[in-house]
């Protein structure tokens, strides 16, 4: 089982380039399924899951090209897709289960061929994350939907999907997603409120609307669509990733480093920008992107999860690591999922003081954190034990690096090159 191994204590300093952003390419690739002419898709990273949701596509009848272009800091990775047609309409268990992403195939599936059957994906690490709302937004276009034996099985009316309005209760970036991509290919206009507004949404909407679709109120809480009969190919940039930056920006932190994110938007990362300074960063938004360096100590702070323009719940474990460190007391209250602490343990066999109330967490900052093998339990956990790993004194054993691979595109070889000891051991 492969291992990172880090000897920390080293300062960072540097360029480190974002790659394209995870949650967004996992929500364009499906777009594939909405035409028969070819999407593709540059700053694509190269991640596991994405090379996951490209073998699903496959499965359905899209054809994938990769190729690559030498970029700044790396590989400018393409991905070309076509789906002539639909040969499958069939997203199976055995796929579904490792990729919750994959139920976003369900509204493409439904509006372009008329029917879907997409296996339920169950809960995951970080606790559940049901599909209710998917599909009372989808059965507002008029789809008929059944649950049978682990699947959702899906069909559109007589002559397709039609407008209609859709209000959601709470916000769900993926129900968002969902019923987007079936409603621009649905029969007249759909009314989405309280849709959810993050730039990965916003992404998605720029996208459809390349391919031929009309989108309004882009970035707000109001979508108003217009149905095409049909959408066309188009080539879309995929947006950088806003939380692989923030991930970096707390390993210039807890390092006392300096880092420029290389692509980095400010747009995208308010809460997080707010953040940083809030602790005692300099964050300042440079033409190659941000910069971002520690003048201090760590400063402590309050922070609270929640949809965008809010704090986001994918950077909560990487300032609990960061907020070790700091001078104080910290209060981190995790509002979207119910089991998102479970790099406590992990940060404590460091060194790390903190304490778990329910849905809050209280982090007593402490002068230095000690190397110690440590598990990875899902995505962002794991980038929070590597950044104690950076700060602590000794070597740090990081194990189920595969999680990491999800997530983090060339992270390895992104730390070593801005002063990190690190290195991957294939023989742990």
């Amino acid at each position: 089982m492969d291992r990172i191994i880090i000897r920390g204590g080293r300062r960072l300093s540097g360029t480190v380039p974002i790659s394209g952003a995870k949650n967004a390419a996992l929500t364009l690739l499906p777009c594939a399924l909405l035409t028969d002419g070819r999407l593709t898709l540059s700053n694509l990273p190269r991640l596991a899951d994405v090379d996951s949701f490209g073998h699903l596509l496959n499965g359905l009848g899209v054809s994938t090209t990769i190729a690559g272009a030498k970029a700044a800091g790396g590989i400018d990775r393409a991905m070309t897709l076509q789906a002539e047609a639909i040969v499958s309409t069939l997203a199976p268990y055995d796929i579904v289960r490792k990729m919750r992403a994959s139920i976003l195939v369900l509204g493409p599936l439904l509006a372009r061929a008329g029917e879907a059957t997409v296996s339920l994906p169950g809960g995951c690490a970080i606790g559940n994350r049901p599909i209710d709302l998917h599909l009372k937004a989808l059965e507002a276009l008029g789809a008929e939907i059944e649950l049978a034996a682990g699947y959702v099985k899906a069909v559109a009316p007589r002559g397709g999907l039609r407008g209609g309005r859709v209000t959601f209760p709470i916000v769900s970036v993926g129900a968002t997603e969902n019923v987007l991509m079936a409603a621009v290919l649905a029969a007249g206009e759909t009314l989405i409120e309280n849709a959810a507004r993050e730039p990965e949404i916003s992404d998605l909407c720029r996208c459809l609307v390349a391919m031929g679709a009309e989108i309004e109120g882009i970035g707000t809480e109001s979508l108003l669509v217009q149905g095409k009969a049909a959408l066309h190919g188009a080539d879309y940039r995929v947006m950088p990733d806003r939380i692989e930056a923030g991930s970096y920006a707390c390993a210039a932190a807890i390092t006392g480093g300096d880092l420029l994110l290389e692509g980095a938007r400010a747009e995208d990362m308010g809460a997080i920008i707010a953040g940083l300074v809030e602790a005692g960063l300099t964050v300042t938004d440079e033409a190659g992107g941000l910069r971002v360096a520690a003048d201090g100590p760590i400063r402590a702070l309050s922070l609270s999860t929640a949809p965008f323009p809010a704090f986001p719940t994918d950077m909560q474990a990487q300032f609990m690591a960061m907020l070790a460190l700091a001078d104080g007391a910290s209060v981190l209250t995790e509002t979207i999922f119910e089991n998102r602490y479970m790099h406590v343990p992990e940060l404590t066999r460091m060194g790390a003081d903190i304490e778990v109330r329910g849905r809050t967490a209280i982090v007593r900052g402490v002068k230095g954190l000690v190397g110690a093998p440590v598990m990875a339990t899902d995505l962002r956990a794991s980038m929070s034990l590597v950044l104690a790993g950076l700060a602590a004194t000794g070597e740090t054993e990081v194990l189920r690096i595969y999680h990491l691979d999800r997530g983090y595109e060339r992270l390895e070889e992104k730390l070593s090159a801005v002063g990190a000891d690190i290195e991957r051991d294939s023989d742990g």
